[in-house]
C-alpha cells in the first residue's frame, strides 16, 4: 500500500474506535472539511506531516503512536 493509503487506513481505524465521522474529525482537529475530504479522496497522492500532526493534536495522540502500526512497516509500503 502507499503511504497515503496507510494514513487513510489508520485514520479510519481511529475514527472507528472513537465513533467519529469525518465531520466530527474536522471539529476536533480544527481542520477545514475540505482538507479532511481531500485526505479520504483519491484527489491527492499525499498528506503532509503538518496535517497529520494537526490531526494527532486534535485527537490527543502522539505522532509516534499514529505511525506505530503495521501499516507503516517498510515491508507493507510501496510508492
Amino acid at each position: 500500500m502507499t503511504i497515503k493509503e496507510a494514513v487513510v487506513k489508520r485514520l479510519n481505524d481511529i475514527m472507528k474506535e472513537r465513533h467519529l465521522t469525518q465531520y466530527q474529525l474536522c471539529l476536533c482537529t480544527g481542520l477545514p472539511q475540505s482538507t479532511i475530504s481531500t485526505i479520504f479522496s483519491s484527489a491527492t497522492k499525499s498528506v503532509s506531516i503538518k496535517t497529520i500532526f494537526e490531526i494527532c493534536s486534535g485527537l490527543n495522540i502522539e505522532l509516534c503512536d499514529f505511525f506505530d502500526i503495521k501499516y507503516f512497516k517498510l515491508e507493507n509500503l510501496f510508492d
